[in-house]
């Protein structure tokens, strides 16, 4: 039998609707907390000093970066971080693969 990599059983999941709109959420969490924790350490806080600077907690500010929060992270809360770090925060749409 031959072995099967974790990518083509990823690919042939992704055939199924349901599967790739959770996995594709789950990418873009995790690309959310790639740019919270780069933005962060350049700034040179804590995940306690922004959880001030944004008005939440440290707990949050850590699952957000983990990944691990089972929602979405809200445009309000990004906004405070971007803010509260003295930038603006942008979206943008790029084309599909």
């Amino acid at each position: 039998m031959k072995p099967i990599t974790l990518n083509e059983v990823i690919a042939r999941e992704l055939k199924d609707d349901e599967f790739k709109m959770y996995y594709e959420e789950e990418q873009i969490k995790n690309k959310i907390a790639e740019a919270i924790i780069e933005l962060r350490r350049s700034e040179g806080v804590t995940q306690g000093q922004l959880a001030n600077i944004a008005h939440t907690t440290q707990p949050v500010i850590a699952r957000l970066e983990k990944g691990t929060d089972r929602r979405t992270p809200s445009l309000k809360l990004l906004n405070k971080i971007a803010h509260g770090l003295g930038r603006e925060l942008s979206i943008s749409f790029t084309a599909s693969r």
